[in-house]
Order: C-alpha cells, then sequence, then structure tokens
C-alpha cells in the first residue's frame, strides 16, 4: 500500500476520533506516523503537533458552535500549560527514541484505566476551581511539549473526574486546551519543521479535518459513558503495543 494511500486512511481515522473523543486524535497520531509512516520517534512527535493543532482547530469551532465548550476552564487549563509545553518542547529532542515511546505509552496507560474507573458526572454544573484547573493545565502542557501530543488524553479525564464536566463538554473542551497547548510547543519545536515530510503529512491533515467533522456528528449521537469506555480501551490498545515496542 503506498505512503500517500496510509496516511489518507489513518488521517481519516484519527480525525474521527479527535472530533468524537477530543484526546483519542493525538494519541494515535504518534504511533500512525511511526509505524505506518516511518517517521522517527521525534519527528513523528513534532508532526503530529502540526497534525492535531490544524484538526483541533477545525472540531473546536464546530463544538463550540453548539455551546459545548467550557470556555473558561479551557483557558484556565491551557494557559496554565503553555510555559511547561514550551520547556518540554525543548527538551524532547534530547530524550531517547526508547525513552519517548515507554513514556508515551505509561502516560497513555494510566489515563486510559482512570477513566475505565470513573463514571460519567451527574448533569450539574460543578464550580471551576482555579487553583486545580491550573495544577492540572501546567501538566498537560509538560506531556505535551515531551510526548508531542495535544494533551486531550489527559485533559478529557481531568475534565472530567477533576472538574466534573459531563463528558460532551470535557470532550469540547479539551479542544481548545489541544489547540493552545500544541501551538505553544511548535513554537519550541520551531527548527524540526524544516525536516518534516510535508507531502505527507498535507493529505493527512486533509482527511483528518473531513474525519473531525464525522466524529463530531458521531459524539452527537453516542451516550458519554459509552464514549468513555471507547476511549479508554483505545488508549490501552496502543499503550500496550507501545510498551511492547519500546522493551522489545
Amino acid at each position: 500500500m503506498s505512503v500517500l494511500v496510509l496516511a489518507l486512511a489513518a488521517g481519516a481515522v484519527i480525525g474521527l476520533a479527535l472530533g468524537a473523543l477530543g484526546g483519542g486524535g493525538s494519541v494515535l497520531a504518534v504511533p500512525a506516523l511511526i509505524y505506518l509512516l516511518g517517521f522517527t520517534p521525534v519527528a513523528a512527535t513534532t508532526a503530529s503537533l502540526v497534525i492535531v493543532t490544524l484538526i483541533s482547530v477545525t472540531a473546536l469551532s464546530a463544538h463550540a458552535r453548539d455551546g459545548q465548550v467550557r470556555w473558561r476552564t479551557g483557558l484556565l487549563f491551557a494557559v496554565a500549560g503553555i510555559g511547561p509545553a514550551m520547556l518540554g518542547g525543548a527538551l524532547a529532542g534530547r530524550i531517547p527514541a526508547a525513552v519517548l515511546t515507554a513514556a508515551f505509552g505509561m502516560v497513555a496507560a494510566a489515563a486510559a484505566l482512570r477513566m475505565l474507573r470513573t463514571g460519567p458526572p451527574a448533569d450539574t454544573v460543578v464550580p471551576v476551581r482555579p487553583g486545580r484547573a491550573a495544577a492540572a493545565g501546567a501538566g498537560l502542557g509538560a506531556v505535551t511539549g515531551v510526548l508531542g501530543v495535544g494533551g486531550g488524553f489527559l485533559a478529557v479525564p481531568a475534565l472530567v473526574g477533576v472538574l466534573g464536566l459531563r463528558m460532551r463538554n470535557a470532550v469540547a473542551t479539551s479542544l481548545l486546551v489541544i489547540t493552545v497547548n500544541s501551538l505553544a510547543a511548535l513554537l519550541a519545536r520551531a527548527d524540526t519543521l524544516d525536516g518534516l515530510n510535508w507531502a505527507v503529512i498535507g493529505p493527512f491533515v486533509g482527511a483528518a479535518i473531513l474525519g473531525a467533522w464525522d466524529g463530531k456528528r458521531l459524539a452527537a449521537k453516542v451516550s458519554g459513558r459509552t464514549l468513555q469506555r471507547v476511549f479508554a480501551l483505545v488508549l490501552l490498545a496502543v499503550a500496550a503495543f507501545m510498551l511492547i515496542d519500546a522493551v522489545v
């Protein structure tokens, strides 16, 4: 199968996941770039930031029109994460590839297990605690910078489990966090952009944006608890594969 076809297929699946699940796209983009498209771990994490930023902006606009984004909570997360994201991005190039892969797998597994243990919150508005939101946002920003993911696969469980947002609100709000954190991390990695294979990234992004619109429509038809379980199972599968690859 040609690289272009693989890029289109992977982009469509990842866009669908990001549009429906908020954070699923970024956690799938890195392994797809490495194992399907031949990117090195460092190049894959940088390319993932480009891809996920563009997809997230598209998906965020759709969710915002439906009134699902909790802007205050999302901005607290995002602003707190800008500094750590830039610092992590500057340090990522110095970390061995196997360590990056293993770290990615462990973080994804931890997020998945937390989501499987946490039931969906009640349909009530929980007051935002600025301190907790800022602390969680700083941690997410650091993960974004180092691992090259938007942070949504951690933001969604944090928004659900720590701040008590409903699943659909958490999915929508996580897209705001992803966009800001990814842009900050890209600024710190600007010197690595010239070496990327844009002939692959371009079709990948195009297919992913189209998939994100379908994902948003899927999110409106499926229950929050079902989305939460699917999200967690996807994360566990990706985590297991990455951890095995890191140690073999």
